[in-house]
């Protein structure tokens, strides 16, 4: 790995900030989709993958540099439920990179973009076990199940996602220290693939499962295939501290991409709150002074969220929201 950079690293040695996009979920429920469904919005790759193929192009028009795919919610054992065999499970794991792929390479087409702004990344998300349950268990972690149990869940949707041809993969809203390292130990197995980390947090200083951020951070530190680490789908209030957080036990890049800053309640899958992410432009400038590289948006953002950070960060980009 020593002779490689990351994607990550590629575009940040060219750009200040690496424009993540925004909620894939909200944008397939704007667009018309039902996800009120276990599978979530992977339930839109049996019935409507078109639209998805659709929102990572309005993302990639709105500013973004890269696309995290639908396979969020998307596992063997979920598909399973639904009476679909293995091998047509893997397959639909697989279209999620294909879609997001073909919506970037038909994107970049476009030549007035390559000059200005870096190719975008297709990262392949990587939810934890939790989203699989359905039962908002990601933000709590406490699953009671062994390593064993992790890894065999996540090792075939890991290599289908890597067979695909994703640029890096996102373990992201991982709520434990257990489920972070047993990404990790898989992780080790594909030597020549880089991931993110990002964990859901209990406050500004823990993760989901009351382990200290900072332990977090220090542990995957070193290593050399995980090119940044940070934190998803927590409110913008906590997004600064936790940054500093980070900052002050690591070297690596460090992402955020918080949610609109509502509460979402698990048992009738509906959120709740007042939203407070309108001004993204404004809180990522903040943001990158305490040291975060990469930048986007989780739960509840859109478009037009991604739009204006990248007209604070890429005022010559001409974007679309």
């Amino acid at each position: 790995m020593k002779h490689k950079i990351s994607p990550i690293d590629a575009i940040l040695r060219e750009h200040s900030v690496m424009i993540l996009d925004g909620a894939l979920a909200t944008e397939l429920e704007r667009h018309g989709c039902n996800l009120d469904d276990p599978l979530w919005s992977a339930r839109v790759l049996l019935e409507n993958p078109e639209v998805i193929y659709q929102v990572h192009s309005d993302y990639f028009r709105a500013g973004a540099d890269c696309a995290i795919t639908a396979s969020y919610q998307a596992t063997v054992e979920g598909f399973a439920l639904r009476g679909i065999q293995e091998k047509e499970a893997l397959e639909l794991i697989r279209k999620t990179v294909l879609l997001a792929r073909e919506a970037r390479d038909e994107f970049w087409k476009e030549e007035e973009y390559q000059t200005i702004r870096p190719k975008p990344l297709v990262a392949a998300s990587v939810g934890p076990y939790g989203a699989y349950l359905a039962d908002g268990s990601e933000y709590v972690g406490n699953y009671g199940v062994s390593d064993e149990t992790l890894t065999a869940f996540h090792r075939s949707r890991i290599s289908a996602l890597i067979e695909a041809g994703a640029d890096i993969l996102a373990f992201e809203t991982i709520p434990s220290l257990q489920e972070a390292k047993v990404l990790h130990s898989l992780l080790k197995d594909y030597p020549e693939v880089y991931a993110w980390l990002s964990f859901s947090l209990k406050n500004e200083k823990a993760i989901s499962d009351g382990t200290l951020l900072e332990e977090c951070t220090r542990l995957f530190g070193d290593s050399e295939q995980i090119a940044a680490i940070g934190i998803n789908c927590a409110p913008v209030s906590g997004i600064t501290e936790a940054i500093q957080v980070l900052r002050s036990n690591t070297h690596k890049p460090i992402i955020v991409y918080p949610n609109s800053g509502e509460t979402y309640n698990p048992e009738n899958k509906t959120w709740h709150g007042q939203e407070s992410c309108n001004r993204l432009d404004l809180k990522s400038e903040e943001w990158h002074h305490a040291g975060a590289r990469l930048i986007g948006g989780c739960c509840r953002t859109a478009p037009h969220h991604i739009a204006d950070i990248s007209r604070k960060w890429r005022p010559s980009v001409v974007v679309s929201s």
